[in-house]
């Protein structure tokens, strides 16, 4: 499974400046779980695959580590390497990364495992990772206890088709892995505050089955966002809101 999946391929190329407003960020204690579960800071080499435009490219390079992102999606790159310069960009696939054996410290996927989770990119990843080295999995995941949540992902529900999902936990089957220790959980709460504009319309517009949909379909979905800020107590007439997430970080280790 080398090829990028036609959602993602389409998705992200046309929405890429989209993704780069819309999608959250990550919880500041996260920067504690980089440097003590991964093993991060000054000396250390991390590969970031599937970086899209950089969002975690630039958290991991606040710890100090040497950071190399590897996303095969010309467009995301481009913003990648505008809004992380540090960090050393490299077209490539998780199951064909451009990096020698047993180069780096870490391997780091957010929000992006569920696009390859296959037995040939977690065997890339072992090859590419130094003994002891840490593979780390990251999701933001939307909490869905809060009504116009759960409005936003029926929106989206329709559209989705065959595109890997986080929630669905396919991505769990290729656990446990050959050569790897088993999977630990950390969990943090997450609020992304801003306009409801960017934390919920360009949000929702950057997912890559509704970025992918031609343009009548994408204004229909546009309209029921709306709809949704316009009608829920806790977002209309509100220039700023909080849209809640559970950030998920899941890290193991390589075995000797």
């Amino acid at each position: 499974m080398s090829s990028i999946h036609h959602a993602a391929a389409q998705g992200f190329a046309s929405q890429a400046d989209t993704y780069a407003r819309g999608r959250p960020d990550y919880p500041a204690a996260l920067d504690g779980w980089l440097r003590t579960q991964l093993g991060l800071g000054p000396g250390k080499t991390v590969a970031d695959v599937g970086a899209g435009t950089g969002k975690f490219s630039r958290l991991l390079a606040r710890t100090g580590a040497h950071v190399i992102a590897v996303e095969p999606v010309a467009a995301m790159r481009a913003q990648l390497v505008a809004a992380v310069p540090s960090a050393e960009a490299r077209e490539g696939t998780a199951e064909a990364l451009p990096l020698a054996d047993a180069s780096v410290d870490a391997v780091v996927c957010a929000q992006a495992f569920h696009w390859f989770a296959n037995p040939a990119a977690v065997a890339e990843f072992r090859r590419v990772l130094r003994p002891g080295g840490k593979l780390g999995l990251v999701w933001n995941v939307r909490d869905e206890a809060v009504d116009w949540v759960a409005r936003l992902t029926a929106i989206m529900t329709p559209h989705e088709g065959d595109a890997p999902r986080f929630y669905k936990g396919d991505w769990k089957r290729v656990f446990p892995a050959e050569g790897f220790g088993p999977l630990e959980l950390s969990s943090l709460p997450y609020e992304h505050v801003g306009p409801p504009q960017q934390v919920i319309v360009d949000r929702v517009m950057s997912v890559s089955f509704i970025a992918s949909l031609p343009p009548a379909g994408q204004d229909a979905v546009r309209a029921q966002l709306e709809a949704v800020i316009a009608t829920s107590p806790e977002l209309a007439g509100r220039e700023t809101v909080a849209f809640p997430y559970r950030t998920e970080a899941y890290c193991c280790t390589r075995l000797d």
